[in-house]
């Protein structure tokens, strides 16, 4: 049942990972799946929220497709309008039409104004003749002008509706592409909420059976960073320490450590993590080694009041965008009686991505900000950690890895996946809260 437990809680922080998270309007974020009821005999089966949920999943994949679809046909709408498309073909007509009444006024204009000239120009003795072909030619002149303007008037006219006709059909295709945006945001709304009913009930059901009581978080072992500065700069590596510390007057058989860096570009939509390259080393495992699935399994044992450091070092690339991170740490322990915790919650240090290049200001350390997120196979007590003055160093068993105990693999595993998800929610919050921040300033 320790199993079903990681697995509720990686669901319930999974749902908020940063990219579907920064996707969905506050109106979705109270949305309740229709099979909800607050009747409890009429509940659903957790087999049938799992059906739920993988229905929403379908579906929503299904909706981020069809937009996907939809972009390219507004893209291909939107050049056509501008090439090949009729509205497009006859806008360009109507545009030439245009200029050619312009051209035609403006050189009926002219030849009014020679006429003009000419009337003017006649001698004194000009014969009755001359004078009536010249009044003539100016009449003539100034009719021609006349038709000329009013044709201007009439193509300026043609061209406008034309425009206005392809700007119509631009607005049309955008708008029938936001309604495909909004079937995602309906359908994530959805899948989100069936998400989370499948996680409490599974929660539910695991406090209702009263099991998984004997992994406890608590002050017993503490996990803090020092030396993380709290502004990066891409292209550069940045060396800290992680410190654990055994508060305790037992012994901590084995301990599993989790270290999660996250981040997002400016607009808090893009994950850049995939730019982060994080390692670890410890005094009995000094090669340096690339941290996986977000945890550390060289750590080993902590004696009564001992305490250890793991050295880390984050690697940012030169192509990481400018935004906003967070690393979270805690540590768990399992001991061969069967007895296991760890820290309360993931304590979250935040940080600011500098773009390559850039001259950082003064910098000073990344303080520790408690996570609400609780680690998986704990429920987080909150109470504040107590330190230790020891400094025995750790030791690992061949290859730097850890003596075998009675903890279950399986669980652990599962405990871990949680974990990432954990981090990934908590992050995707931090990021939500920097991006309202800056909105309001």
């Amino acid at each position: 049942m320790k199993i079903r437990r990681a697995l509720a809680t990686a669901v319930a922080a999974a749902v908020t990972a940063p990219v579907v998270l920064l996707s969905v309007t506050p109106a979705f974020a109270d949305t309740k799946p229709v099979t909800q009821t607050e009747n409890k005999a009429s509940k659903p089966t957790i087999k049938e929220l799992e059906a739920a949920a993988a229905a929403a999943q379908k579906a929503y994949d299904k909706a981020v497709q069809a937009k996907a679809d939809a972009l390219l046909v507004l893209r291909e709408t939107l050049e056509a309008l501008d090439t090949t498309h009729p509205l497009a073909v006859a806008a360009e007509a109507a545009e030439q039409a245009a200029k050619d009444a312009a051209a035609a006024k403006t050189t009926a204009d002219q030849a009014v104004t020679v006429a003009k000239a000419a009337v003017e120009a006649l001698p004194e003795d000009a014969t009755e003749e001359q004078r009536t072909a010249a009044a003539t030619a100016l009449s003539e002149a100034e009719a021609t002008a006349a038709t000329a303007a009013t044709a201007k008037t009439a193509a300026d006219t043609k061209a406008a509706e034309a425009d206005e006709a392809r700007d119509d059909a631009r607005v049309a295709a955008a708008r029938a592409y936001g309604v495909f945006g909004t079937a995602v945001d309906d359908a994530l709304a959805a899948k989100i909420a069936a998400d989370a009913a499948l996680a409490k009930a599974i929660k539910e059901a695991e406090e209702e059976e009263g099991e998984g009581e004997d992994c406890v978080p608590g002050d017993d072992l503490t996990a803090k960073v020092t030396g993380l500065p709290n502004e990066l700069v891409a292209g550069k590596t940045t060396d800290f320490t992680l410190r654990l510390t055994n508060g305790s007057d037992r012994h901590l058989d084995e301990i599993i450590t989790y270290v999660g860096v996250h981040a997002t570009d400016r607009t808090g939509l893009k994950d850049t993590g995939k730019f982060f390259r994080l390692q670890w080393s410890t005094e009995s495992s000094p090669k340096w080694k690339n941290v996986k699935d977000d945890y550390i399994d060289g750590v080993g044992a902590l004696k009564p009041g001992a305490r250890t450091d793991v050295k880390l070092r984050l690697t940012l690339d030169k192509a990481t965008p400018a935004g906003n991170g967070v690393a979270f740490v805690a540590a768990d322990f399992y001991n061969e009686d069967g007895s296991c915790g760890g820290t309360p919650g993931a304590d979250m240090y935040e940080f600011d991505v500098k773009a390559a290049g850039s001259k950082p200001g003064k910098t000073e350390d990344a303080k520790p900000k408690p996570s609400k997120s609780t680690k998986p196979g704990g429920n987080g007590s909150g109470h504040t950690p107590q330190g230790s003055t020891s400094g025995t160093p750790a030791k690992t068993g061949t290859n730097g890895s850890l003596a075998a105990t009675g903890s279950s693999s399986a669980t652990t595993s599962i405990a871990l996946a949680g974990g990432a998800a954990v981090v990934l929610g908590a992050a995707a919050v931090f990021v939500v809260r920097r991006r309202k921040a800056g909105s309001d300033a």
